[in-house]
């Protein structure tokens, strides 16, 4: 290798081949650790990178695992509990029917009937074709109890009313309506054809209205027991008492009811009070009189004056 000094000579350096091939190595060492360094710095910022977005998705799939769980446990909760719910009413319903038997059964023997033809100590008489089993929903289910348990309560007033008949040995005159059944308060609608005060059309009247101030006293026309209180669609609260002999009225729109079903009441007891609920434009009681199933003229019912 060849130099120029500072007093312009020229100065001849001796780099033998070994050496150059050494510094070549070198450098060429450095430079590949420099890359290699570099790689490695980018490629551990890349793998911390993917590790925090794993460490994110875990976190997510953690809180949806324990959401899901949650709601698992909801769903058991649930189930359970309407199990409870079920077990409750059935044994309700259990009760209610070991009652109905032993009424029966009191009722054939105070009457005198067939106890071959009236026994309730069998199992119902039930058949039909064989079919697959199936899965019923629970609202399918809860719906059907409903309807069994509000039947049984209509079984177990009529039951009473027969029993109450029987037992106070009444005559066909005190059965039959003949009270005033407010007190107070005037027709304002009759039993027969008439224009519907909502649509202006022509419509059957099945009873009488009577119309009175809020609150005045409902009163049972004859002795009985209540086969229904409640509500109803149209009608608002209503009571239905049986009187025996086929005879049964009922008192509708009232705004309270001040009994249940199975009561036994008296001429003239207190059943609610005079109001507007259901289908009606203002204060007054809806009065139907049936004789065995068929509605007559509550009129010919009412006490004259």
């Amino acid at each position: 290798m060849i130099s120029t000094s500072s007093s312009g000579r020229l100065i001849a350096l001796v780099m033998g081949r070994n050496v150059l091939t050494l510094s070549v190595l070198v450098i060429s060492a450095l430079v590949a650790f420099g890359v290699w360094g570099a790689y490695g710095t980018w490629q551990s910022g890349r793998l911390a990178l993917e590790l925090e977005k794993t460490a994110v998705l875990l976190q997510q799939a953690r809180a949806q695992q324990a959401a899901t769980v949650a709601s698992l446990q909801g769903q058991l909760q649930t189930e359970q509990h309407k199990s409870l719910v079920y077990t409750r009413a059935l044994g309700e319903l259990q009760a209610k029917m070991t009652r109905l038997d032993a009424l029966g059964s009191r009722l054939v023997d105070v009457a005198s009937l067939d106890k071959s033809e009236f026994d309730f100590g069998m199992e119902p008489a039930l058949g039909g074709l064989r079919q697959p089993g199936t899965v019923v929903d629970a609202p399918v289910v809860q719906q059907g109890m409903a309807q069994i348990d509000a039947r049984l309560k209509q079984m177990d007033a009529q039951f009473t009313a027969l029993d109450y008949m029987l037992e106070s040995k009444r005559t066909q005159l005190d059965a039959r309506p003949h009270t005033w059944p407010t007190k107070g308060g005037w027709i304002s609608s009759g039993f027969g054809p008439r224009i519907d005060p909502f649509t202006g059309g022509q419509a059957m009247h099945y009873g009488v209205d009577i119309a009175n101030r809020p609150g005045a006293p409902v009163l049972a026309s004859s002795a009985g027991v209540v086969s229904f209180a409640g509500k109803m669609q149209d009608f608002g609260y209503v009571v239905d008492v049986d009187h025996g002999y086929g005879y049964s009225t009922r008192y509708a729109h009232m705004s309270s009811l001040s009994v249940k079903i199975g009561d036994v009441v008296e001429d003239r007891q207190t059943l609610g009070k005079v109001g507007s609920t259901g289908h009606s434009t203002g204060p007054h009681i809806h009065y139907e009189v049936r004789h065995y199933g068929k509605l007559v003229n509550p009129r010919q019912f009412l006490p004259r004056g």
